[in-house]
């Protein structure tokens, strides 16, 4: 899971995000001990990551996760899957408003065959929904991640978090509501540090307008 929050009145291209560790666990949260307990319904009830952020005046402008709801009144997609066997593709939504992911929808949808993330979708009214990286002059497009190779368990519920390997990637260029040229901003990420090495990088969230490599230290520029 990932969000990204700043204040309203910033808007532009958002730096981009890179990720050193070649996995990212989607499965916990902000604020673990107390978001976690009880059921989809208490949950629907219960103040989400991003509920109590723009209750702060600090609203999501990216809201990513694999597992979960990050609004208590989040009902739509999270993520999108392709399967291999005829390209067809299938969103994988919430089970209820602010409760946890249909991972046996996407067990079924992709039964038989294997399937990879196409689309993350932001939870937030932004809408900077994330799709594959494309090619850059660093290297080729990348691949979508494998959809089922990192599962696991949350209050429990059987969910699937995103493995990002070499070569796996996502950004959005374009974007909405987004904090630029070294304008305030704050970003959570959990990810799993079992799969790690000494390189960089996988890009994930958003870059800049350019889409080439400017030089160091020019990451927050558009």
């Amino acid at each position: 899971m990932s969000t990204r929050f700043t204040s309203p009145r910033l808007r532009g291209k958002e730096r981009p995000w890179r990720i050193a560790a070649a996995s990212l666990l989607g499965a916990i949260t902000l604020c673990v001990g107390s978001l976690f307990g009880g059921t989809i319904a208490a949950q629907a009830l219960t103040p989400l990551p991003c509920d109590i952020y723009g209750s702060a005046g600090t609203s999501c402008v990216a809201a990513y996760s694999s597992v979960r709801a990050l609004y208590k009144g989040y009902s739509g997609p999270l993520y999108q899957v392709q399967r291999a066997s005829d390209n067809a593709t299938s969103s994988v939504s919430v089970l209820a408003a602010g409760g946890y992911a249909n991972a046996a929808g996407q067990d079924s949808f992709c039964a038989g065959t294997s399937c990879r993330i196409t689309v993350i979708f932001d939870q937030s009214p932004q809408h900077n929904d994330l799709t594959i990286e494309p090619a850059g002059v660093q290297g080729p497009a990348n691949v979508g991640a494998i959809a089922n190779a990192l599962p696991t368990t949350v209050a429990g519920h059987a969910v699937y978090g995103i493995f990002l390997p070499p070569q796996t990637g996502y950004r959005r260029s374009a974007t909405s509501g987004i904090a630029v040229n070294g304008q305030p901003e704050t970003m959570y990420e959990v990810a799993s540090g079992t799969n790690v090495n000494n390189g960089c990088c996988t890009d994930f969230g958003n870059v800049e307008t350019q889409e080439v490599d400017t030089g160091a230290s020019h990451m927050a520029r558009p």
